[in-house]
């Protein structure tokens, strides 16, 4: 039962995410970044975008699975991780203003 239970949540997950991710990545791949391309790869529950070029990773997009909104993350040397990219905790933005503000902020071009 249980197995028949995931089959059929995982299916209804990959009706809803499948036209949302083609769709992000589309989006992110169309936005000019004025301090290089990027390439977007879908990962685990969100998005990472590595500079074209270096191949540093630039940002984290995990959807919230309210309208096109994200989360916002940076890729933290010294921690070695992702991070929260606001000054009060995490950032959630829509996917547009996302792009606009990873383009605009120097924190995610830190590693290029």
């Amino acid at each position: 039962m249980v197995g028949i239970a995931q089959r059929r949540r995982s299916n209804v997950k990959t009706c809803i995410l499948g036209p949302m991710t083609n769709d992000i990545l589309q989006r992110v791949e169309r936005f000019h970044f004025p301090r290089g391309a990027v390439i977007p790869e879908r990962r685990n529950r969100g998005y990472t975008l590595y500079h074209a070029l270096s191949g540093a990773p630039v940002a984290r997009l995990r959807p919230t699975g309210r309208n096109d909104s994200v989360e916002v993350l940076y890729w933290s040397a010294s921690k070695e991780r992702w991070t929260a990219a606001g000054p009060f905790g995490g950032t959630v933005l829509p996917l547009d203003e996302a792009l606009q503000f990873i383009a605009s902020e120097d924190i995610f071009w830190a590693l290029c």
